[in-house]
């Protein structure tokens, strides 16, 4: 999706596909998506599509997992953009496959924006506190050995998301909460930046973030952490910047 588009082009209602629609991040993202006056075609598992109910006579349901890759085709067709939720069930590659269909699957010149969390390091200028990469190899390894999650799952599907040729950008979100908007968040690109301290963003604020990514074109090939724009190490950036 470009903002400078031509004029017979923005005649047409964009088409967004959100892929793992029916979680809290990707209901808060239909809902960006339709007020901007966006076409949505959604995908979920089928025993989650009621979570989506009150939105369903707005928007296309495609139900099925989101690996699945003949699920995926029909999706993303004719799509301009489209909007992942990767997140690592169990221990059977579900968020790689759920990436390598989008890559595969979505038109060339679409904009694929994928959400994941501070974690995925885009390269070795992200920096990570000791007790963050405590807490990560514990986590990680008690929830691999439970087959819940598997954290390495969703740092493959990134690696293939960063070497693919596609309009990615890849949302690495800092902890969340629930709670009015706060407005767009700040990012940075690298994990360690002071902005970023504060850790949180309003998890409607990162479906924001997400949705704003389709029409910014300078986040093309980027991997923002992002923070909300309220927070005391955002506000104490802004102040800095500004003296």
């Amino acid at each position: 999706m470009h903002e400078g588009q031509n004029e017979a082009s923005d005649q047409r209602t964009p088409k967004v596909c959100i892929i793992g629609a029916s979680g809290k991040l990707g209901r808060y993202m239909v809902r960006h998506a339709l007020d901007r006056g966006y076409e949505v075609v959604a995908v979920c598992r089928e025993k989650s599509v009621g979570k989506l109910e009150e939105l369903a006579s707005r928007i296309t349901i495609l139900p099925g997992r989101t690996d699945d890759r003949a699920v995926v085709r029909r999706a993303v067709a004719g799509c301009d953009g489209v909007l992942t939720v990767l997140v690592p069930w169990g221990v059977r590659g579900y968020s790689t496959g759920t990436a390598q269909a989008v890559l595969d699957h979505a038109p060339a010149d679409a904009r694929l924006v994928f959400s994941c969390g501070w974690h995925i390091a885009r390269d070795s200028q992200d920096v990570y506190s000791l007790r963050f990469r405590a807490f990560a190899r514990v986590f990680g390894a008690v929830a691999r050995l439970a087959r819940v999650v598997d954290v390495h799952d969703q740092e493959e599907a990134c690696r293939r998301v960063f070497a693919s040729h596609t309009r990615w950008t890849v949302v690495r979100g800092s902890d969340l909460e629930e709670g009015e908007s706060q407005g767009l968040p700040v990012w940075s690109r690298h994990v360690g930046d002071p902005i970023l301290a504060s850790n949180i963003t309003r998890r409607i604020d990162f479906a924001l973030f997400m949705v704003e990514a389709l029409v910014d074109d300078a986040l093309v090939h980027e991997a923002p952490a992002i923070v909300g724009c309220r927070t005391p190490s955002a506000l104490n950036a802004s102040t800095v910047r500004e003296t």
